[in-house]
């Protein structure tokens, strides 16, 4: 009965999917021509004959069947030895999962189910003609910059489909979209998900994340970018489920390309997660690298990149026990000195040169720091000299007794060293809390007088947060957590109670605030610097004339890459002298330095001004 009842329950998973397959045939079959709507329905029978069989012989593993658009005829002048396109062809796409093959290849595994799909076409009808493609073939297609299977799927009508068939199809054309209005901006555009990871359902969403590059931003700040292409590239999203009939919810995630890199940094998990299993859709050349580099563990924080130095130390000393003659004393060497590297590098030194180590050691963590006993120095400089009188052949042999010896010693030099890096990192996480703190309180203190509150002391940074700005509802509340867990591990550093815990906790928390505060304050700062602009029009370019005190900047088309920037003193009368060249660097320095008023007026002289900068034809932009 169990087995039935399980047989019972595979079969409804099926129907299941060839019901919402058969709908999406449907809507994409009224997308298509009329003569291709009537040669659909005209081989339907052959095509639903040919799903069921092979549905029936591979069940799980068959991801999806399309009906391929027919192949174009080659020029037969051009290509006298190619053969005429068989215009009777059906040319029929079977997505095959190939994860859980173990037993061949993908290419014997493909040639296998090719042959017999073959034969269950041929039965049907000769014209029917399966390609078969495995996944894994598709996706290293992708990593490969090959997207022809991604477009040839994009024109395609499904016939069964579990999902990936349209997340491909939708993705594809909403890539194709974005690309048109930003390839110059976009570095990746990447599939991701259930759908890439196995766990895909015909009704699963489909996640997608773009990186878009903001390292040339100019006209306005990186928050305002990321907000702005944001909406776009999700509308885009929604046009791409209208125009091909996908239900299934498009999840667009958009990573500007510096915010990208600074959560490489730091380790982001999602990123990681994104990295690993993502699909590049698009790629200008740096996913792969990224993706590369984190399967070689070269992502690392600096912290695990530390921990990856000591490792090493400890399996080469392992080594050595196996090879004491051979090159016992090279292993030896480089165990003890890695280590010493990683801890000078810890502390804040640029990774010394091998023979200047045992000095700074001493230097920085006998003599200066009080960390480090003299004796394991001794130990370091010990095996170095050993080393290099063997390299210089001063030293012929070296006897397994010194060996010995030397193993003996460098086991307890390196048992000190983690001490030592435990006694370092503990000095490096109280002065990060300091900074950490120092940081929040000054950003604050930034916020703060931009809503008009210019003097704020230590003591008063909570509750004037709290007041002026989370109760106003201009910051969201879970930030003065954040403060407060920030003022709290500040207290206890000073009581010397500080944790590594809590330590780890601000960090994490402290992070996500001041990207906030920051573009909290690149927003006000925006808003603020509108009301300094006159926006003009002259010819078919626009120009800008930024009031900055008393001092004008004139850009005279600012959509121009190379802007012509120009600067002049603001008279009495409210006109404008005699201009100078300046530069876009100039007038960003410009812009840090003048405090912006709550209003800017303009006096009618200026306006014979603009007639000088712009032509007696400029016309003043309102409300732009």
């Amino acid at each position: 009965m169990a087995k039935k009842t399980k047989k019972y329950e595979k079969k409804n998973s099926v129907e299941g999917v060839k019901e919402g397959s058969s709908a999406l045939q449907e809507k994409a079959l009224d997308k298509l021509p009329k003569d291709a709507q009537e040669k659909l329905k005209a081989i339907k029978t052959k095509l639903d004959k040919f799903q069921k069989k092979v549905l029936d012989k591979f069940d799980k593993y068959i991801v999806g069947i399309a009906l391929l658009p027919p192949k174009k005829p080659q020029d037969q002048k051009q290509l006298p030895e190619q053969k005429p396109v068989d215009k009777d062809q059906i040319s029929v796409l079977v997505l095959v999962d190939d994860s859980d093959s173990k037993k061949m290849s993908k290419y014997e595994l493909k040639d296998k189910l090719t042959a017999i799909m073959g034969n269950i076409s041929q039965e049907i009808d000769k014209n029917l003609t399966p390609q078969v493609v495995v996944l894994s073939e598709l996706w290293q297609n992708c990593y490969d910059g090959k997207y022809e299977f991604l477009q040839l799927i994009a024109l395609s009508a499904p016939i069964f489909d579990r999902g990936m068939l349209a997340a491909i199809k939708i993705a594809e054309v909403h890539k194709t979209m974005a690309l048109k209005k930003f390839e110059k901006y976009i570095v990746s555009y990447v599939l991701a998900g259930s759908l890439v990871q196995g766990r895909a359902t015909p009704t699963s969403d489909i996640d997608v994340w773009i990186v878009i590059d903001d390292t040339d931003v100019k006209k306005m700040t990186r928050a305002e970018l990321k907000d702005k292409l944001r909406a776009i590239i999700i509308g885009m999203g929604i046009e791409a489920g209208e125009l091909t009939g996908i239900k299934n919810k498009l999840n667009i995630q958009v990573y500007i390309l510096t915010d990208f890199w600074d959560s490489l940094r730091e380790a982001n998990p999602i990123i990681f997660t994104l990295l690993r299993d993502g699909v590049p859709f698009y790629d200008r050349g740096i996913f792969m690298v990224w993706k590369q580099l984190l399967k070689m563990g070269k992502i690392k924080p600096s912290a695990e990149a530390i921990d990856m130095f000591m490792g090493s130390g400890e399996q080469m000393l392992k080594r050595v026990e196996l090879k004491l003659k051979d090159i016992g004393m090279e292993d030896i060497y480089y165990a003890i000195l890695t280590p010493s590297q990683a801890a000078l590098m810890l502390h804040g030194v640029p990774p010394p040169a091998p023979k200047e180590t045992a000095a700074l050691m001493r230097e920085i963590f006998v003599q200066k720091e009080k960390l480090l006993e003299d004796k394991f120095v001794k130990t370091l400089e010990k095996v170095i000299d050993v080393r290099k009188s063997i390299e210089h052949g001063e030293k012929k042999e070296i006897t397994g007794k010194e060996i010995d010896e030397l193993l003996s010693e460098s086991d307890k030099y390196l048992k000190r060293i983690k001490r030592l890096f435990t006694q370092i990192e503990k000095i490096k996480e109280e002065e990060d809390m300091v900074k950490v703190y120092e940081t929040i309180v000054t950003i604050i203190r930034d916020v703060l007088m931009t809503e008009g509150i210019e003097k704020v002391e230590d003591k008063e940074v909570v509750k004037l947060f709290e007041d002026e700005l989370i109760s106003q509802g201009k910051i969201p509340a879970k930030f003065l957590r954040i403060l407060n867990e920030i003022i709290k591990a500040k207290k206890d550093y000073d009581d010397k109670k500080l944790t590594k815990v809590e330590v780890e906790k601000v960090k994490k928390g402290s992070n996500e605030l001041i990207k906030f505060l920051v573009e909290y304050l690149q927003r006000k700062r925006g808003k603020e610097l509108e009301r300094t602009k006159i926006r003009v029009k002259h010819g078919n370019r626009y120009g800008e004339v930024i009031l900055l005190g008393k001092e004008a900047f004139i850009i005279h088309d600012i959509d121009h890459e190379e802007k012509e920037i120009s600067k002049a003193k603001i008279k009495e009368d409210g006109s404008l002298g005699t201009t100078q060249k300046s530069s876009l660097q100039e007038l960003e320095k410009a812009l840090s330095k003048v405090e912006i008023p709550s209003k800017v007026f303009i006096k009618e002289p200026i306006f014979e001004n603009l007639k000088d900068f712009f032509g007696k034809d400029v016309e003043i932009l309102v409300n732009y």
